[in-house]
């Protein structure tokens, strides 16, 4: 029998109720016979002992299950803005999305997100409206933010008694002589000009007709199925299993030779060891196979491959194009690393940026290695972290989303890895750049042997652009292996500026360079290259850049002044009001620094009557007299002899930092 496959994530704002749904999946399918509750504490997809206490994901989850000969490979990711980054892993592997929204709270800041993530990797979507039956449950004023905030294309294909709507079922829908038919097929005849035009002759449309326009406009994401329900008591939840495989295609079409896997997970198991979740887009792979790590540049040997059958590890002879499965006894490995070909692997999406950073200790300094090794293995599986070990001073640097994050590793660290950790206040993550175009000249050519000459340009670049590097100097006079050397060593050269903080949105040219047919060597010019960018920044000063948010602000009008006036006090920008009835819209933006406590003191001036979407934006030109500059870590480049005598002599090829 020929199995048709889907890979389809689960998606939505933290406490939506996407686990709910997902256990009602696997129950309905026969994939489990007892249904798992959050609050109780006993699902299949919350597996970790935190998941099960606190009632939330931390982890994207895979599981699998059939319906109707198709095979289910279902991502049920964490819901909350904190764990982003494994929701845009998730994302790069998926053939489609459900899209979770709750009937109460309607469109949130972190649903807008996702779907922006959606559309922008153009992802076909259905949504889920979901908790109909609860107070304050309105199901039409979420259909219209869906409409309004996402600017979505919906068809709703069911709706219960609860929803306060008509019942609408697929039956009910297609039926095109009732008012619920004109209604619901709006989008789906203005989208269809051949459908419309037989609408409006009354030619008998078919059901078959119908659906089969709906998949082909889902796909091409013109269209949004939209089904409404109750996860809890399983309403709506057989009809979205029936929409996800008529109306989702899969994308295992590539039949290429050439393996292209893209890791999106990375687990620790008692028994198989590391353990990499993996999409196959083309090629394949089978147990003992040699695999080329494309991102960190090195061959590994991998043990076995599995799937995940229902909620179990099966062993299977090969994974092909279009599957998920996972891979045991890589060395090394990182979530988001490629394996193989890098071309056909999605671009990673940023649904948020991690603007804070923390440093770890441990209560015991009896601790302090095994709190190292602890964060190096929890930074390959959450790479987003950018942990960073400064050695000299012992400081263990992480970047994070919020509070819950620090919550939730301070938990891990202590029952994983067995240490009791503290975490420092959070300070905002600044950059810098520099301020006017200057060169940077080097010459490393002593105490032999060593030879590298070089001289870099380095000139501003626009804001939000990040770097560029190039060079004109020919392999004649620098081999073009050293200047391999120099591009790999780059990004390392700019984690550090003269303001402490990670240079960006820079041009960098390799204008003039020598190297030497007898004393030069590769190391000469990782060696030098930090020194020769570090003199250019030094000529050409840097100032820093602040992250900015981006916020819209919908509430009475006769709150605006209040709120228009807290937002002056922060340093805020935003555009004149739009008002629709007695109610008013705000947009602008506003720097992260004084946004920490915003939502809090929006609350309390409004009295909770209003809605706050913020999301990041990009970086800006930091005012005069604002931001925070801090100390080189390390051996600073511009101290000549201390950085060659550090790097000749301490330096080895795992530090963290340079």
């Amino acid at each position: 029998m020929n199995q048709k496959v889907l890979n389809i994530g689960i998606l939505a704002h933290v406490d939506a109720g996407k686990t709910t749904l997902t256990e009602h999946f696997l129950f309905n399918s026969g994939a489990i016979r007892t249904l798992g509750n959050v609050d109780h504490g006993s699902t299949n997809t919350d597996s970790l002992p935190l998941e099960k206490e606190r009632g939330i994901s931390i982890k994207a989850a895979s599981t699998s299950f059939v319906w109707y000969n198709t095979k289910i490979n279902l991502i049920d990711t964490p819901g909350h803005v904190d764990f982003s980054s494994e929701v845009e892993r998730s994302l790069c592997v998926i053939d489609a999305a459900i899209l979770v929204i709750s009937a109460v709270e309607g469109v949130q800041s972190h649903t807008l997100n996702i779907w922006e993530s959606l559309k922008n990797m153009q992802i076909p979507t259905l949504i889920f409206i979901n908790k109909i039956d609860r107070d304050g449950a309105d199901t039409e004023t979420v259909l219209q933010q869906i409409k309004t905030d996402l600017k979505a294309s919906t068809v709703l294909l069911y709706a219960s008694k609860n929803d306060g709507l008509d019942t609408v079922t697929l039956k009910s829908v297609f039926t095109t002589d009732t008012p619920i038919a004109e209604k619901y097929l709006e989008n789906i005849l203005n989208t269809d000009e051949q459908l419309l035009e037989a609408y409006l002759n009354t030619e008998n449309i078919s059901v078959q007709t119908y659906l089969s326009a709906i998949k082909t406009h889902t796909n091409t994401l013109q269209i949004t199925p939209v089904y409404c329900g109750i996860a809890k008591n399983n309403i709506g939840v057989t009809e979205l299993l029936d929409g996800i495989t008529t109306f989702c295609s899969s994308t295992k079409t590539n039949t290429n030779n050439t393996l292209s896997a893209y890791v999106f997970k990375l687990e620790h198991h008692k028994t198989y060891g590391v353990m990499a979740h993996i999409k196959v887009f083309s090629g394949s792979v089978s147990p003992k196979s040699v695999l080329y790590n494309h991102t960190q540049q090195y061959e590994t040997k991998i043990n076995q491959t599995k799937i995940i059958d229902a909620t179990k590890y099966a062993d299977c002879s090969n994974l092909t194009a279009g599957e998920i499965g996972i891979i045991t006894g890589v060395i090394g490995v990182k979530a988001g690393d490629i394996l193989g070909d890098p071309t056909r692997i999605p671009k990673l999406p940023q649904l948020h940026v991690p603007v804070i950073t923390v440093q770890v200790k441990p209560k015991n300094n009896a601790d302090y290695n095994t709190l190292v090794n602890a964060l190096q293995i929890i930074d390959r599986e959450d790479p987003a972290l950018q942990f960073k070990w400064f050695k000299a001073e012992k400081e263990l640097q992480l970047l994070l989303m919020g509070a819950m994050q620090t919550e939730i590793l301070t938990a891990v660290l202590a029952n994983r890895f067995g240490v009791a950790t503290e975490f420092t206040p959070p300070k905002i993550v600044y950059k810098e750049t520099i301020t006017n175009a200057a060169e940077g000249y080097i010459r490393y050519w002593m105490p032999k042997p060593c030879w590298a000459i070089l001289t870099f340009l380095i000139e501003p670049a626009p804001l939000n652009s990040g770097v560029t590097y190039s060079s004109i100097v020919s392999q004649n006079e620098v081999h073009l292996k050293y200047q391999n050397e120099i591009e790999r060593t780059i990004p390392k050269a700019l984690a550090q500026g003269l303001l402490g903080w990670e240079v960006t949105d820079v041009n960098i040219t390799l204008i003039k360079g020598e190297d030497h047919n007898i004393h030069s060597h590769p190391g000469d010019f990782n060696l030098a290259t930090p020194m020769g960018i570090m003199k250019g920044l030094q000529a050409g000063g840097t100032h820093l850049l602040e992250p900015v948010l981006s916020f819209e602000i919908k509430a009475n009008e006769s709150l605006l002044g209040k709120i228009a006036s807290e937002l002056s006090t922060r340093r805020a920008l935003f555009d004149s009001p739009i008002f629709t009835d007695d109610q008013f819209q705000l947009t602008g933006t506003i720097p992260v620094a004084t946004s920490l406590d915003f939502s809090i003191k929006l609350n309390s001036i409004t009295g909770g009557k209003v809605r706050l979407l913020l999301k990041f934006k990009e970086y800006q030109t930091c005012p005069e007299g604002e931001g925070v500059i801090q100390e080189y870590k390390g051996v600073n480049p511009l101290d000549e002899a201390q950085w060659i005598l550090h790097r000749r002599g301490a330096y080895k090829a795992d530090e963290r930092v340079i």
